[in-house]
């Protein structure tokens, strides 16, 4: 029997972040949802969770700078990128059975998720308000039973908290993803995927800082392009 392995995320249930635990993982896993990206790395570090993901990197937002800050933060500490994994990002505006768009008068979700819907967003005068999460959102809805509200969030929160959708597909481009990291500590096995990985060349990712002077960053990532690796 194969033991299951505990697996800390930024967020509530049907989050993106639980989407990129399933998928990374696989079957047997057990996504333990917590309230902030520190605290995914808190976890790992004290050894009360096999592994963590934490968002790195928006198709449409760019990366993830609090991600990166907790990367140098906990890297003493033993936590490591061990795997990556890339979610699909599909928006829907979700709220109440029974309401409708004319009705809605506030939107909330996560910030990220709020910029990647602006364009549908910018369509009608609601007033956006940000949470700490696009599941948190849309929980919060339901659990307030909060009407001519609506939540941004994955349309598979519709079901887990009695929602009904709105509008499917509200996010900006055809191709928006977000990248995450999978957090193991130094030296476990344990935040291995579920299947095997395609054999090819490393991912390595870096964190450092320079010197504020002019040219710093350019003779650093000079080195780089000079020795011809693709950053």
């Amino acid at each position: 029997m194969v033991q299951s392995i505990t697996v800390a995320f930024q967020g509530e249930p049907g989050a993106f972040s639980e989407e990129a635990v399933l998928s990374f993982f696989g079957d047997g896993v057990q996504p333990g949802p917590v309230p902030t990206w520190r605290s995914v790395f808190e976890k790992v570090r004290d050894g009360s969770v096999d592994a963590g993901v934490v968002a790195i990197e928006s198709s449409l937002a760019g990366s993830i700078r609090e991600t990166y800050d907790l990367l140098s933060e906990f890297y003493d500490a033993g936590i490591r990128i061990v795997g990556e994994v890339s979610v699909p990002v599909r928006l829907a505006l979700v709220a109440l059975p029974g309401q409708t768009l004319d009705w809605i008068e506030r939107v909330y979700s996560h910030a990220q998720a709020l910029a990647q819907a602006d364009e549908f967003l910018r369509t009608r005068d609601w007033q956006v308000m940000t949470t700490y999460n696009t599941a948190g959102a849309a929980r919060m809805i339901a659990e307030k039973r909060e009407r001519r509200a609506a939540a941004v969030a994955s349309p598979r929160v519709a079901e887990l908290y009695g929602l009904e959708i709105l509008a499917a597909d509200i996010q900006s481009g055809d191709n928006n993803r977000t990248r995450f990291a999978v957090l193991g500590r130094d030296g476990s096995a344990a935040a291995a995927p579920a299947s095997e990985t395609e054999p090819g060349p490393r991912k390595t990712t870096l964190v450092f800082a320079v010197r504020n002077v002019p040219g710093s960053l350019n003779r650093c990532l000079g080195t780089f392009a000079s020795r011809g690796v693709n950053l």
